[in-house]
């Protein structure tokens, strides 16, 4: 027993030249040992690993076949029959474990890794619990949630709602402030009735802001942008910097319909 007193207790090594095994198993499997080792007070083993070894190639490491084959009817549908992969190269490891008391133990050195799957004959069944696993955890579960304040203030407000509602008492009494244009959400108009009046206005004056005609017409900016990119040139430079007007073709157009 060596003393560790960094941390003021100590650490039990006398299994730390143990060999142990690593082993990856799949979250089924390690969901029943779990549940068996809860539910079951006796140390009776959950599963049992079988070593195959072909007797022509006694010293090829590669004839070594591990299998593992779970103990008991608990196991319910999880297939009963694994293939363990050994691997040997990986990065040194040792295992610690803590019980209850806070007593921290060295358990051994990792001697083997293993990567466990099941066998051919079991991968259909094991592929539809897999499937059913990732069906439930994509169902949300809803909840509804009773809130005391039956005024609402803590909840988000409605669009168009913004400065309705004051969440400082002191100032219900106060005149609700008026919602700005630009905070309603804006509804498209048709698109060859919005050219129609986009023409109009353009026969008002030759040049127009973009913000400008967002209030005129009272449509969403993305929206006017896709029709001024088909009607108008943007310019960039001049007297009329940052403006629109129309194309020359367009122009021509309303000129003629004005002239009439």
């Amino acid at each position: 027993m060596d003393e560790d007193h960094s941390h003021g207790g100590f650490l039990e090594t006398g299994k730390a030249d143990r060999s142990v095994w690593l082993m990856k198993c799949p979250v089924v499997v390690a969901k029943s040992w779990k549940s068996h080792t809860a539910s079951s007070s006796d140390s009776q083993p959950v599963a049992k690993v079988v070593l195959s070894l072909d007797p022509r190639k006694p010293d090829d490491p590669s004839s070594l076949q591990f299998t593992m084959e779970m103990a008991g009817s608990e196991s319910g549908n999880i297939p009963k029959s694994y293939s363990l992969n050994m691997f040997k190269d990986f990065v040194p490891m040792c295992v610690f474990s803590e019980s209850s008391q806070g007593r921290v133990a060295m358990e051994g050195k990792v001697e083997h890794k293993f990567d466990m799957k099941p066998h051919e004959e079991n991968l259909e069944e094991y592929g539809r619990l897999c499937r059913e696993r990732t069906n439930k955890s994509m169902i949300k579960n809803r909840q509804i949630q009773v809130i005391d304040n039956d005024r609402g203030v803590h909840m988000r407000p409605m669009p168009g709602m913004v400065g309705l509602i004051s969440s400082n008492p002191k100032q219900d009494k106060k005149k609700a402030a008026p919602v700005k244009q630009t905070d309603m959400k804006r509804t498209r108009r048709d698109r060859g009735e919005l050219e129609d009046i986009m023409f109009k206005l353009f026969e008002r004056q030759p040049n127009w802001a973009l913000k400008q005609l967002v209030q005129e017409t009272d449509q969403p900016a993305q929206f006017l942008k896709e029709i001024l990119n088909e009607l108008c040139v943007y310019n960039k430079r001049g007297t009329n910097q940052g403006t629109y007007e129309l194309k020359p073709e367009y122009k021509k157009s309303v000129e003629d319909t004005g002239a009439e």
